[in-house]
């Protein structure tokens, strides 16, 4: 563990720019690390994360003034917070920049690029992804009418793949202290399946209202925990892939903000224990 990892903590970076707030992933699963890999190396996660955020465009630059997608805050292999045994096997952690009318939280770019950097060290094996979606930051009613809902613009990329590699899937959504998803829950599954996509599908929009959410790495002040208000989707996704959760991501956020919903949400996507890993 690095100096870095073990006293990393959430907390919001900086800015003088309009952001749409924090953005949080923890990936869970099976990670063999490379033979060669160093343990302590100074490559850490942070710094490839930065690295290949910078190298794809996606890094706020602002001793440059550059635009980007978010401006970084942490990142670890390890956390404090994680339980024993829970298979964490990285996360990060970034301030999204404020979105655009006619584009979703960046949440596809953001996961590739966890993805990529943790792939850096060694073979991962996925099999669950947590996601804190900063919800606040979205503003429906400046959405043009063929762009309410912008990452269904594109589905078309999910269109040549595998069909055998759907994944059965269950998509928890929490709203930590506020109520606003269960009051939302049906809506939302029906939402959600009345999309023209095929990306994620309900199983019959079986939604489950409760609470049970895998606890977050973070406090609960962070986020307006703790996830005792939410809702569970059962169905299959396209493909199990960092670039499908983060498609699911973007677009459960979009139909909550259409909804109502005005504060940061706990996304959490767990694959069935039958399924292909990344």
């Amino acid at each position: 563990m690095t100096e870095r990892e073990a006293t990393a903590q959430p907390g919001i970076a900086p800015t003088a720019r309009p952001t749409a707030g924090t953005m949080f992933a923890a990936l869970y699963g099976e990670l063999v690390p490379y033979a060669w890999h160093v343990l302590d190396s100074e490559h850490d996660a942070y710094q490839l994360f930065h690295q290949r955020s910078l190298a794809m465009g996606w890094l706020e630059q602002q001793t440059a003034g550059g635009p980007g997608l978010w401006a970084m805050n942490d990142a670890g292999w390890t956390h404090p917070q994680a339980g024993p045994g829970a298979g964490l096997v990285s996360w990060f952690q970034v301030e999204a920049g404020a979105v655009t009318a006619e584009r979703p939280l960046p949440v596809q770019a953001f996961l590739r690029c966890a993805q990529d950097a943790t792939a850096r060290i060694g073979t991962v094996r996925l099999s669950s992804v947590q996601l804190l979606l900063p919800v606040q930051g979205l503003h429906p009613a400046a959405r043009p009418a063929y762009a309410a809902v912008p990452s269904t613009g594109t589905v078309h990329w999910f269109g040549e793949r595998d069909p055998a590699g759907r994944t059965p899937v269950d998509v928890h959504i929490n709203s930590g202290r506020a109520t606003s998803i269960p009051a939302v829950a049906r809506q939302l599954a029906d939402d959600l399946a009345e999309l023209e996509q095929d990306v994620f599908k309900c199983g019959e929009r079986d939604t489950i209202v409760r609470g049970d959410a895998p606890a977050p790495l973070f406090h609960d002040s962070f986020w307006n925990g703790p996830p005792l208000h939410g809702m569970t989707l059962s169905g299959e996704l396209a493909e199990w892939s960092c670039d499908a959760i983060g498609w699911l991501a973007e677009t459960v956020a979009d139909c909550a903000a259409r909804l109502g919903v005005g504060s940061p949400l706990l996304l959490t996507v767990t694959a069935h224990p039958d399924a292909e890993g990344l």
